[in-house]
């Protein structure tokens, strides 16, 4: 498998990505982070609260670090390849609710 370094599209790390958690908490913990991150960014357009919008980072990435640290035992693409890692969170999220990737 390639390491994340040489990824040069997001088709080519979403594998790699997907091969990263494999725990089904870790996804499930990703999942409410994302989830978390939807609802404050919505909270945040509608009622104008621009100091709420400082929480959303914590909100997503609190949730996706603990699934990682605990119970994935790996470190986060995040750390690597933080853009493609961002949009793998939202492509796996739809990916979850379309069935094809388990919970």
């Amino acid at each position: 498998m390639q390491t994340v370094a040489e990824f040069n599209s997001f088709a080519q790390f979403y594998p790699y990505y997907l091969a990263e958690h494999r725990d089904s908490t870790c996804r499930r913990l990703h999942f409410i982070g994302t989830s978390l991150v939807i609802a404050l960014f919505a909270y945040c357009i509608g009622s104008g609260s621009g100091w709420l919008a400082l929480s959303i980072p914590v909100a997503g990435y609190g949730f996706a670090w603990a699934g990682h640290f605990f119970f994935e035992k790996n470190r986060p693409a995040t750390f690597k390849h933080p853009l493609y890692s961002l949009i793998g969170d939202f492509a796996m999220f739809r990916d979850m609710l379309s069935g094809k990737v388990p919970f």
